[in-house]
């Protein structure tokens, strides 16, 4: 059901009832390496690209999780997916392996919230079953794409973020046992001219926080409504824009927990990531590793993640393009 402008509330309460995720090395030797199903050992993923690499971790999370869920492939009516790569050939091929009818999405590192929001969707309304949600990112395929050849080694500045290797799966249905999606918020493109292709997380936070206060806005609640908000992948620099923006907008983030899933993954004085984590594997390993898994033991009841995405590609930074961002919301509550 359509409440306020952007957002929707999902009257059947469609579950998520198994997920899984998949990661590198780099990631098992962050601090939430414990909430991670998988944890690979070598980058390369036994594989002969960093593209190949990354298709396999998701065709590992997804089949993980539909396993997870007691299902077969051939129960699974939809798989929504997407990810950075261009022409989404990541999940494309995933898909070519899971043979599941297939709806490629693309919202850059947003994309984990927005395929769980659209597969939420499609169980709500009855048009599924069950819809399995999916995104991954690879370090080394990122770099390749939208940086600079891995072999070059290029020295990046404090305002870069490292792209999470690792992918995410959530199987979504109509019925079962597993913490509800009451809602989503669908963000709108925000541009505030940032061309720098080195400081994502400040072309961003205006995306973030214009989501967010749109959710709000619909569904005529307060921040303290949640045990957590956080971002996708802001990281130390946009997460501080955030803050700023919050408090310059007279937005009451004080009332509950406000975190960054860039800022959670890894840790700051072991691992050299500059401003932290990015990349759409970012926020969907933390949010259907660790914080699932503190819905799951009762820490934590209502969870509103804001997964955030630059929308750029070599083509428009080439052609002196700035940097679209934008914000998709998905408020996830336990029902136990």
């Amino acid at each position: 059901m359509l409440k306020g402008h952007q957002s929707w509330v999902f009257r059947n309460e469609p579950k998520i009832i198994a997920k899984a995720t998949v990661v590198g090395p780099f990631e098992g030797r962050g601090p939430l390496a414990d909430d991670f199903d998988i944890i690979h050992g070598d980058s390369t993923i036994g594989q002969d690209s960093w593209e190949k690499a990354e298709k396999t971790i998701l065709e590992e999370a997804a089949k993980l999780a539909i396993e997870n869920a007691g299902l077969t492939k051939e129960q699974v009516n939809f798989y929504v997916g997407g990810d950075l790569m261009n022409q989404i050939i990541s999940n494309s091929f995933a898909a070519r392996t899971l043979t599941i009818p297939y709806l490629g999405v693309f919202g850059a590192c947003s994309t984990s919230m927005e395929s769980l929001a659209l597969a939420s969707y499609i169980v709500d309304s009855g048009g599924a079953k069950h819809v399995l949600a999916g995104t991954c990112s690879h370090n080394s395929s990122a770099e390749k794409q939208f940086r600079y050849p891995t072999e070059y080694g290029s020295q990046k500045p404090p305002t870069a973020q490292f792209t999470v290797t690792g992918a995410g799966a959530a199987l979504v249905s109509h019925e079962g046992k597993g913490p509800v999606v009451t809602s989503a918020t669908i963000g709108r493109v925000i541009d505030m001219g940032i061309k720098d292709p080195f400081n994502m997380g400040a072309a961003m936070a205006p995306a973030a926080v214009d989501t967010i206060q749109a959710h709000f806005r619909d569904l005529q609640i307060e921040p303290g409504y949640y045990d957590l908000i956080v971002t996708g992948d802001l990281a130390k620099v946009g997460y501080e824009i955030a803050c700023d923006l919050f408090d310059k907008h007279k937005v009451p983030m004080h009332q509950t927990t406000y975190a960054d899933c860039g800022m959670m993954i890894y840790d700051y004085n072991t691992q050299m990531v500059q401003s932290g984590g990015s990349g759409c594997g970012c926020s969907a390993v933390v949010t259907y590793g660790h914080l699932l898994n503190r819905m799951r033991r009762g820490a934590l009841k209502r969870i509103l993640v804001v997964a955030t995405g630059a929308l750029l590609s070599p083509l428009s930074f080439q052609q002196g393009e700035s940097i679209p961002g934008i914000a998709h919301a998905v408020s996830i509550e336990s029902r136990e």
